[in-house]
């Protein structure tokens, strides 16, 4: 999930300090797994401190209309790589109308919560003058972090359907679940799974690419050729 990436001197420069690279801040779950994804870190495959495939696949059967709404998720993340963000989308359908849809983008904003989830939820409650969104669901790419499990109960989402598990900051069960409580006057039905090897592989080949175009650029400036990375 392809377009240029920025700058590479750029990133070579900021690599130590950048959110988009630093493997310890909330990489996979918002901005920064939106910043960085589940699976992936400077030292895994994904770019990720802990790789998608270290939790066994999701055992879930989806409806053609789950796969359908998932896949305008999947071009949703296109647009957030091509803007040199992790590739996180998310579609807001009633019933089956797409309402809204949001990427990924907490760099270019300037904003920590430009989370797929988050913008979705903006856009769809402008569009429906609400700030609560019942009867409607949301399809994103990669697990939502607690930030918006809690947008989520707020709008009053009632379901929620995302790809790929986020083992360092999902909310919905990889880390903590946050719709189980059971105290909470709102529940939301999550279901995790779908499209998650195709949403799983679209974050580790933005953060391979990333991290091959940093090291080309230390090898530039260190005046050595670059080294193919292995596929």
């Amino acid at each position: 999930m392809s377009e240029p990436l920025a700058n590479p001197a750029a990133l070579a420069g900021s690599a130590a300090s950048s959110d988009a690279l630093e493997p310890a801040a909330n990489e996979v779950s918002s901005g920064a797994t939106h910043d960085l994804p589940s699976g992936a870190s400077e030292s895994s495959p994904a770019g990720h401190a802990a790789t998608v495939e270290e939790l066994p696949a999701i055992s879930v059967s989806f409806s053609e209309r789950d796969l359908h709404f998932m896949k305008l998720a999947q071009a949703a993340a296109e647009e957030a790589r091509a803007a040199g963000e992790v590739p996180v989308g998310a579609v807001l359908v009633r019933g089956d109308e797409v309402i809204a849809k949001g990427f990924n983008h907490p760099i270019g904003a300037h904003d920590p919560s430009a989370h797929a989830e988050m913008v979705a939820l903006r856009a769809a409650a402008q569009a429906m003058e609400n700030y609560r969104l019942p009867g409607c669901e949301l399809y994103v790419t990669l697990e939502p972090c607690l930030m918006c499990a809690g947008a989520i109960m707020h709008a009053r989402v009632a379901r929620v359907v995302f790809g790929a598990r986020d083992p360092k900051t999902g909310a919905c069960g990889s880390v903590v679940d946050a719709f189980a409580n059971p105290q909470l006057n709102h529940h939301t039905t999550v279901v995790g799974g779908a499209l998650e090897s195709e949403c799983a592989a679209a974050l580790k080949s933005f953060f391979a690419d990333r991290r091959r175009a940093v090291r080309e650029a230390r090898d530039a400036a260190r005046g050595e050729p670059g080294v193919a990375e292995p596929l």
